[in-house]
This record gives structure tokens, C-alpha cells and sequence, in this order.
């Protein structure tokens, strides 16, 4: 008697074992706010709808300042996140727009929801072509699935990432905490703090 069905049979059980005892991804939170107070590595954050959080940084957090920049440095080849609002045409109407540091060149690429308002995107993408136009620039961004016409506005903030320390974490600062990580017991821990610098609210 062939053992090929009790082979399989015990391989079936191994790999549902192995499967088990994978960990599901930790679910994530995105948060917006502005810091209350800094106990070590805990921050006490008042939300942008008025919740209170504790947020633990990791101990090798990386910490980023949100610093106005100008429109015109958005040039062909800029890797960009353009948070928008889709258009009846198609396009995407920008509402801000920040330029990633080139060691951020990839940074979840793509087209997605986003959550600055009800039925905003958020495209993170290579320029490909930027042009003046009547309504303020209009930027061609090409990622790995597609491509998307953006307007941006002349009014439209524009802010890029700068390196830095966490000097800028202070009370009174605003921050976004693109995925805090939500722990089995609840609490919230960042391994990444993005604080507007000179009291700017990261538009984002």
C-alpha cells in the first residue's frame, strides 16, 4: 500500500501548524493631533476630533520635521504624496502636497482612500511631467499600477520631511503618526513621529 496519502496527509497538519502559529499583521492607527505633554517616551495626545491618546515612541523612533516648501520644487522626477480630492473629470484636485527626502523614494506607492476629509486620496508617486496651467500646475504622477492627473492649486501647501530629533517633541506641537501600532493590551506604540515645525499643521 502506497504511504503517498499518510504522507500527505502529515504534511497537510504541518503546514496548518506553521500557518497557526503566524502572526497576524498588527493593525495600525493613523493619528493627527497635537501633543498635550511629553512624559519620557510617552506622549499625551488631543486628537484632531478631540480624543485624549498615549502614544509610547519606540526607543529608536525616528523623528521628522514637517517644513514648508515652495510649489517649485516639485520638478519632474520629485517622489510625492498628493493628497487630494478626486475631480468629476478624473483628476485629482490637490489639497496638500509633500515631497518625500530621496531615501524615502517608494514610500507606499501607490493610490489609495485617505482620511484628511470624506473621499480623499492620498497618491504617492514619481512626477513624470509638471506643467503651469490655468487653475494653478498641473503634475502627471506615473507609480507601479497607473497613473494620475493632478491639479494643484497656487494655494495648496506644500511641506517636505527633514530629518531631525526629538527636540521638536514639545507640547503644543502638531504632529501626524502615520501608523501607530496597536498592541494586544491596547496601547499605542510609534516607531515614526512626523511634527509640524514653527507651528504648522502637517496638511496631510
Amino acid at each position: 500500500m502506497s504511504k503517498s496519502p499518510l504522507l500527505a496527509a502529515l504534511l497537510a497538519i504541518a503546514f496548518a501548524s506553521i500557518a497557526s502559529a503566524q502572526q497576524p499583521p498588527t493593525p495600525t492607527v493613523r493619528i493627527r493631533g497635537a501633543i498635550e505633554a511629553v512624559d519620557g517616551s510617552l506622549l499625551s495626545i488631543k486628537s484632531r476630533d478631540g480624543a485624549d491618546m498615549k502614544v509610547r515612541m519606540t526607543d529608536n523612533v525616528a523623528v521628522f520635521a514637517v517644513v514648508k516648501t515652495d510649489l517649485s520644487e516639485i520638478k519632474q522626477g520629485s517622489y510625492i504624496g498628493v493628497t487630494a480630492m478626486p475631480e468629476p473629470d478624473g483628476t485629482q484636485k490637490a489639497v496638500a502636497v509633500h515631497i518625500f527626502p530621496e531615501n524615502q523614494r517608494g514610500a507606499a506607492e501607490g493610490f489609495r482612500p485617505w482620511d484628511l476629509r470624506a473621499n480623499s486620496t492620498m497618491t504617492n508617486a514619481t512626477v513624470a511631467e509638471t506643467v503651469k496651467g490655468t487653475d494653478g500646475q498641473n503634475i502627471l504622477v506615473k507609480y507601479k499600477d497607473g497613473e494620475k492627473k493632478v491639479v494643484v492649486p497656487p494655494d495648496t501647501p506644500v511641506v517636505t520631511f527633514v530629518a531631525s530629533d526629538k527636540s521638536e517633541i514639545k507640547p503644543g506641537a502638531k504632529l501626524i503618526i502615520f501608523g501607530a501600532a496597536k498592541k494586544e493590551d491596547g496601547t499605542l506604540e510609534a516607531n515614526r513621529v512626523n511634527i509640524g515645525r514653527d507651528g504648522i499643521t502637517p496638511p496631510m
